[in-house]
């Protein structure tokens, strides 16, 4: 599930938690982009890479023709186009925040590593 059942807000993650010592972390994390596909997306792109990038043998697999299946890829890259736009736009924010004095540098260099799959 990536969206709220009631309003269809994007979902994020609020609390981390270790399953050895059990230590729990609250907060906004944000997902990695590729987490934040739809499942459909998610299954597609792992096809893709567990096929090795073959995608007559991805289309065979799904029993849907080739053009079919670039038509979805061109709809998964556009969808990853967005999703990192958007990114790079809330890095720029972050950015500017740091230069209005609104955020210390640290916490928007932690929330920009975040927002480039680290954490």
């Amino acid at each position: 599930m990536h969206h709220c059942a009631i309003c269809q807000a994007s979902l994020e993650v609020a609390r981390l938690t270790c399953p050895s010592c059990r230590v729990s972390l609250e907060g906004r994390f944000r997902l990695p982009r590729l987490a934040r596909l739809s499942a459909d997306e998610q299954r597609l792109a792992e096809r893709v890479l567990l096929a090795g990038g073959n995608l007559k043998a991805v289309a065979q697999e799904l029993g849907i023709s080739y053009p079919t299946l670039r038509k979805r890829l061109d709809v998964l890259r556009r969808t990853l186009g967005e999703l990192q736009q958007s990114d790079r736009d809330a890095e720029d924010a972050l950015l500017k925040a740091v230069e209005n004095d609104e955020i210390a540098a640290e916490e928007a260099a932690r929330l920009i590593e975040e927002l480039n799959g680290g954490a």
